[in-house]
């Protein structure tokens, strides 16, 4: 081909492609482009021809899908153009038919949308006529009329239209004239028509040259050689029985079916008459399929027919005797369609991934499904299973959608197995499908569970820093992230401080941890709430209550409220030498701010003496003569008490008890003033006077103003304080150095009473009066000595004896010293009783301190400093003897004396006490005539 000839073609490449224009509706498109263009030229800008946004191919991920596997053209997603992908032959693509194209669908995704592309493939002249032989060669009897027919072959032309076969030529023409017929097909047959007789003596042979000529512009051609070889006479021909046989074979026809038997006769005799039959100029894929007996004129199947390649089969059959007389008769044989082809289907689009809060109706996946048969053979259905929630629609022909159907839940369901079943309507039907798997993805649609919507958690007090106290477990029916649970606690205050700066939780395990050691005595109980969040976006929720049950430690020793342990003074308690057995001596009063078993206390003496004078009682701490007092009892002794609770391990306290047995204080003062001081006057002494007497005035004024203040509180809350008539709980006496050691909240303040003296001397000389029914001495072992008022003993009221028919029921038995045993009996133990609650204790300390006010009221400045309820002016009248009615800390019962010392006439109704006399003195002391020398000299 010369190069004038290619630019020409090229030419006519681009001419075709903006002549034919592009159409679209209803998301179809066409194309026409020429056959045989370069790779890469171009085809049309998808893009514009769709009406889609720009860049919507790039962001769509917009693809091509040939339901045939043969892409012909690409898509430039970036330019939006479809382009040549590859060499395109319409004789290969489309062989004969009329028009070629081909089809392919454009597919996007996000939202998934569907256009079909048609692309024509216009004819070009490329194909010259062939004929199927060079050179042919003929034998015609010299008998030949003029007007005899000869059958040539026919040429063939691959293209199309005016590219394809339109006529012939033949040269010379002195015997022989060229007739074209026209197929049923559309093919074209020729002939030669003898116009002379031939003579075989004149001419033996002939050569001639057939020209087949095509519509093209150039025009192109195709030639063969005749030789004609001229023999004698043979005077009829063949002659077929039908121009046009029309027969039709299922195209499942197995080989050696018998389609049609073709006929023809021949009016001569013997040889001349005997004929032959042949497919005349066959193609090659007619040699595959069919084969005809030269003898019967019987065709038959000797390949595998298929509807879907071709419908319809031509052939020329050629009937011809022995002189070479000939005649031909065209065969149509109709291929009939069977249902052979089951759907195939393919999956264009698919997401295998879908969140479980799409909405009905969303397209999951979309499939092409193609049948090969025609009819009722190639009509498909497509259904999925009823009970799945998805619904199968179609879209375009041949196309359907999987769409959602209702509502999903991964919880119920994470995944499906969708099969896709597509049945055509032949008979038998045939049938395939299609498994498409999806999964559900998680959406947070689930809170946190806990298993328990309260927790109760019990820890041990003094617990070491950071120690787990407890877990706490919640679940998330989602999952991933979703799934994944963090841990806090609600913010909120305790004791007026964070609660995080009690407890703290791990957020990943939800182990709570105290963060610092607790105290049963200060806080009893936490509550908290438990926030478990997911990590879902948005975070959902839940509470749960975890209370933390603080238990109690034996962590707190017993606390003795009485006696007082003093560095400054000794207290003794006094036992006539006439005591009975079962004289009370004392009471030990002690306290555990522990609760439970580690507050019941027990009292026991340690190391008593081999022959011991004194028991005290295990459970109430009284201390009682347990035989007679002899003379060789010593008149001081000395009582160490152990006081111990009922913890694991216990825990004690000890108080010192000292005990005078005598009968009169003279008798005991050389056992309790055996004091020296080594401490030298200063010379300054008159100064230390002066400043001695100035604080003693601001004190004194300072006690009057307290006094008065205290008059008015009380006055004002009378009705508090003495509602309660002879039943208020009265302590005679309350330590002054006890103090709330732990901080529980059982003690607030501390008490401190003193009674002070003259101070004009070093030493004091006391005279101690014997005042009725005192049995306590309180000896100031500083040497600061007081002076006590005279007292008329004849005025004193005799405290009558401790009375020994004492009864009270087991409710009213004091908290923490147990319950006693009545005196007549034994000293032994009784049951536990229950420890005192903090309200108790602070009744009982307000009692002890309006009783302490009001004898603070009456004091003098001469009065004693021994203990309150001893002295002179603060006699039974001011505060009952502590036998007659006695108030243990932490317990509401009060001991009182029996009926008959209840009937008594009250205090205020016997006689005024007369002039008070002059207490008798005592011996003169070695420091008291040191004392008295020095004044002397001064």
């Amino acid at each position: 081909m010369s190069a004038n000839e290619r630019i020409l073609e090229w030419l006519l490449c681009i001419l075709l492609v903006f002549v034919f224009s592009l159409h679209s509706a209803a998301g179809n498109i066409r194309y026409s482009i020429p056959e045989e263009m370069a790779v890469g030229s171009f085809v049309g800008n998808i893009g514009k021809d769709l009406g889609l946004q720009p860049e919507r191919l790039v962001t769509g991920r917009a693809r091509l899908f040939s339901p045939g596997g043969s892409e012909y053209v690409a898509l430039d997603r970036e330019e939006e153009q479809l382009v040549v992908r590859e060499r395109i032959d319409r004789e290969q693509l489309c062989g004969e038919a009329p028009v070629c194209s081909f089809s392919f669908e454009i597919i996007l995704e996000s939202p998934i949308e569907l256009y079909r592309v048609t692309v024509e493939i216009l004819d070009i002249n490329d194909n010259s006529p062939v004929f199927p032989r060079s050179e042919l060669k003929m034998e015609i009897s010299e008998s030949a009329v003029p007007g005899a027919r000869f059958s040539l072959e026919s040429a063939r032309d691959l293209d199309v239209g005016v590219n394809s076969l339109q006529g012939y030529s033949l040269h010379p023409t002195d015997h022989f004239a060229l007739k074209v017929h026209s197929r049923p097909g559309g093919s074209k047959s020729v002939e030669m028509i003898l116009q002379t007789p031939l003579d075989r003596e004149k001419q033996e042979q002939l050569n001639l040259m057939l020209t087949a000529v095509d519509g093209g512009n150039p025009k192109r051609t195709g030639t063969v050689k005749i030789n004609i070889a001229v023999l004698d006479a043979n005077d009829n021909a063949p002659v077929f029985k039908q121009s046009v046989y029309r027969a039709s074979v299922p195209e499942n026809a197995v080989k050696g079916t018998l389609v049609i038997t073709v006929s023809a006769t021949d009016a001569d005799n013997e040889s001349n008459g005997h004929i032959q039959y042949y497919f005349e100029h066959a193609t090659r894929n007619i040699n595959e399929l069919f084969i005809i007996n030269p003898s019967t004129g019987d065709i038959i199947v000797t390949g595998e027919l298929d509807f879907e390649k071709s419908k319809l089969h031509e052939i020329k059959v050629q009937a011809k005797d022995q002189g070479g007389l000939t005649d031909s008769s065209d065969v149509l044989i109709e291929v009939l369609d069977v249902n052979d082809n089951a759907p195939k289907m393919t999956v264009m689009s698919f997401s295998s991934t879908l969140p479980e809060d799409s909405v009905p109706g969303t397209v999951i996946a979309m499939i092409n499904v193609q049948d090969l048969d025609s009819g009722d053979n190639g009509r498909v259905k497509c259904s999925i299973d009823t009970a799945l929630p998805f619904k199968i629609e179609t879209s375009l022909t041949n196309y359907y959608s999987v769409l959602t159907d209702s509502v999903l839940d991964r919880e119920q369901t994470s995944e499906y197995n969708i099969t896709v079943i597509a049945v055509d309507g032949g008979s038998p039907s045939l049938s395939s499908n299609q498994t498409l798997h999806l999964k559900i993805s998680d959406v947070n649609d689930h809170a946190p569970q806990f298993e328990q919507e309260t927790y109760n958690a019990y820890l041990m007090e003094n617990n070491p820093p950071s120690f787990s106290v407890f877990s706490v477990k919640a679940n998330d029916a989602d999952w991933g992230a979703n799934a994944r649970v963090s841990y806090y606690i609600e913010e909120s205050d305790l004791n007026g401080l964070p609660l995080s700066s009690y407890i703290s939780i791990n957020a990943d395990s939800g182990v709570i941890y105290a963060v610092t050691p607790f105290d049963y005595e200060q806080i009893k109980l936490i509550k908290l709430r438990v926030k478990a969040q997911d990590a879902g976006s948005p975070p959902l929720s839940s509470n749960a209550t975890v209370s933390i049950i603080i238990q109690d430690q034996n962590d707190n020793a017993p606390q003795v409220l009485y006696p007082v342990q003093t560095a400054g003074s000794l207290v003794a308690e006094m036992v006539p030498r006439s005591a009975e057995v079962g004289y009370l001596v004392t009471k030990v009063v002690a306290v555990d701010v522990d609760s439970g078993q580690n507050a019941w206390l027990s009292y026991k003496l340690l190391k008593p003496a081999d022959r011991p004078l004194f028991a005290v009682g295990l459970q109430n701490g009284e201390i009682r003569t347990i035989r007679q007092v002899s003379d060789k009892d010593a008149v001081k002794q000395k009582l160490t008490l152990i006081v111990e609770d009922n913890g694991q391990p216990p825990r004690s306290a000890s108080v010192n008890v000292n005990v005078a047995v005598a009968d009169s204080f003279p008798e005991i003062l050389s056992e309790f003033t055996d004091f020296t001081h080594d401490r030298d006057y200063n010379d300054d002494l008159t100064f230390y006077l002066i400043l001695s007497l100035a604080v003693v005035s601001f004190l004194f004024i300072v006690s009057i103003i307290t006094i008065l203040s205290v008059k008015c509180y009380r006055w004002r809350h009378e009705r508090m304080f003495y509602k309660s008539g002879g039943n208020l709980p009265i302590i005679p006496y309350y330590p002054p150095l006890y103090a709330d050691v732990g901080g529980t909240g059982t003690l607030r303040h501390v008490y401190n009473y003193e009674g002070c003296g003259t101070t004009d001397s070093r030493r004091s000389d006391l005279k101690y009066g014997r005042p009725c029914s005192q049995n306590t001495l309180n000896v100031d072992l500083s040497g600061t000595g007081t002076i006590p008022r005279k007292v008329d003993a004849d005025v004193c009221v005799e405290q009558k004896p401790p009375n020994t028919d004492w009864r009270f029921s087991q409710n009213q038995r004091p908290g923490p010293s147990g319950a006693g045993v009545p005196p007549e009996g034994a000293v032994g133990t009784g049951p536990w009783p229950n420890p005192p609650t903090e309200a108790e204790q602070l009744q009982a300390l307000m009692a002890a301190a309006n009783e302490v006010s009001e004898a603070t009221a009456t004091l003098g400045p001469g009065t004693m400093g021994l203990s309150t309820r001893y002295s002179p002016q603060f006699t039974l009248q001011h505060v009952p003897d502590y036998r007659q009615n006695v108030y243990i800390p932490g317990s509401t019962a009060t001991l009182t004396a029996n009926p008959q010392q209840q009937a008594l006439p009250p205090p205020q109704a016997q006689a005024p006490p007369p002039t008070q006399a002059e207490a008798p003195k005592a011996a003169q002391t070695p420091a008291s005539k040191k004392k008295s020398a020095k004044k002397e000299k001064k």
